[in-house]
């Protein structure tokens, strides 16, 4: 078993660490440009607990510029060779194939693509060839108009039938079925009672059969869940409580994993979870 398989067949909650290296990220652009200091935050994260780090070079947060390949790739492959060399189990947050092929090449396990194949037609073949995990995440279009597309008949039915529509294309290309990984894409073309509506019916997300991976780590709509009294939303840092709270909920529903930024808290937190000895994902 190598270590994608043991990551796919984690017997507990898999925790993501985000290193975002991106001058603009909603919620650490700009901390981790210098590769030296995404290293040792990377290595850090690890030490904290993390099964895996997402290294991902090109901001998705809304209304955020693409940038090029050429960029994403300078901004991801220092870091990602070095945390490859230093013993970092890796996953790459790229919608771009040639930059997923890049850095599986440099050592990277997992594809996590947030446009689910959708935003790159040669994605599905690069990970098939691979033979590598590969997070299919629901999604609409890019940065730019995300939220103008948050328009929905029933967000859980509406998001599970757009996913299964990226399996299908995925297990043409040749991915495959235990290799892939699925993302209800929160916050992206959702809003705050869409996204809640998704984690409140994990289940349905579930019963499609693959692993779900949770990543409600800071996002706007916690912000706005923990507004202050003259309704301003509580800035990205403040959410680590609220964060830590959704990813033990989404573990006790049954998910793969949690995609965070905390990680130590997280990690404490699910093993609170498990030491109770009703945890979901065992009962599933």
């Amino acid at each position: 078993m190598d270590d994608g398989d043991r990551l796919l067949h984690s017997a507990r909650p898999v925790v993501m660490g985000v290193l975002n290296v991106t001058p603009d990220s909603f919620s650490d652009g700009g901390r981790y440009t210098d590769v030296e200091a995404a290293v040792a935050y990377g290595a850090e994260m690890c030490r904290q607990g993390a099964d895996i780090i997402d290294v991902g070079g090109e901001s998705t947060r809304p209304g955020a510029d693409r940038v090029d390949a050429k960029t994403e790739l300078a901004r991801v492959l220092p870091v990602i060779s070095a945390l490859v060399a230093a013993g970092v189990p890796l996953s790459v947050d790229t919608t771009r194939a040639e930059v997923a092929a890049a850095a599986l090449d440099a050592g990277a396990l997992v594809i996590n693509d947030v446009s689910g194949g959708l935003a790159d037609p040669e994605m599905t073949g690069v990970a098939a060839a691979a033979d590598c995990p590969l997070v299919l995440m629901h999604w609409r279009g890019h940065s730019r108009r995300m939220y103008e597309l948050a328009q929905y008949d029933d967000v859980v039915e509406d998001v599970r039938r757009e996913l299964g529509q990226r399996i299908e294309e995925a297990l043409a290309a040749g991915v495959r079925a235990d290799r892939l990984i699925i993302d209800p894409g929160l916050g992206f073309a959702k809003n705050a009672a869409q996204n809640w509506a998704l984690s409140a019916h994990l289940d349905r997300l579930l019963d499609l059969g693959y692993p779900v991976l949770y990543a409600a780590s800071r996002k706007s709509y916690l912000g706005s869940l923990l507004a202050g009294p003259d309704g301003s939303p509580r800035p990205p840092d403040g959410r680590t409580a609220a964060t830590v709270a959704t990813s033990v909920l989404a573990a006790a529903a049954g998910v793969w994993g949690v995609r965070v930024h905390d990680v130590r808290q997280t990690v404490d937190a699910l093993a609170v979870w498990r030491a109770t000895g009703r945890p979901g994902l065992v009962a599933r």
